[in-house]
């Protein structure tokens, strides 16, 4: 059987925290945002049902993203803290957000991740 689509959300945000911690070292601030939500969109973005709450997580991403990528080069260790706790923060709160609410939708089913109209999380089965 394919991956659960439980198991992509969480594979997703990973990818999106190890991004966070290794910016700037690891990527232009153009490219941040987009591969900060790459994962999410690639794998999950597609397999969930369309839900307004997943939707406005994966907005404040981009913006933390954002905030991130534009924070100055010469700013205080703390400032560089700050934003990017808040990118973690945003990417913790949009894979809380598809596990709680994300429903399998028919594409990820005949992909093996699940059947259509389950929810995306085990922890809200049973």
């Amino acid at each position: 059987m394919a991956m659960s689509l439980e198991d992509l959300v969480r594979g997703a945000a990973a990818e999106a925290r190890r991004l966070a911690a290794a910016f700037p070292a690891a990527g232009r601030k153009d490219d941040l945002p987009w591969a900060v939500i790459a994962a999410f969109d690639a794998d999950v973005r597609g397999h969930v049902e369309r839900d307004r709450r997943i939707e406005d997580e994966r907005d404040r991403v981009l913006i933390a993203s954002v905030t991130l990528a534009e924070t100055p080069t010469e700013a205080e260790a703390e400032e560089w803290d700050r934003a990017r706790r808040h990118l973690v923060r945003a990417v913790d709160y949009l894979e809380e957000t598809v596990l709680r609410f994300g429903i399998v939708n028919r594409l990820a089913a005949k992909r093996g991740h699940g059947a259509a109209g389950d929810p995306v999380s085990a922890l809200r089965r049973g």
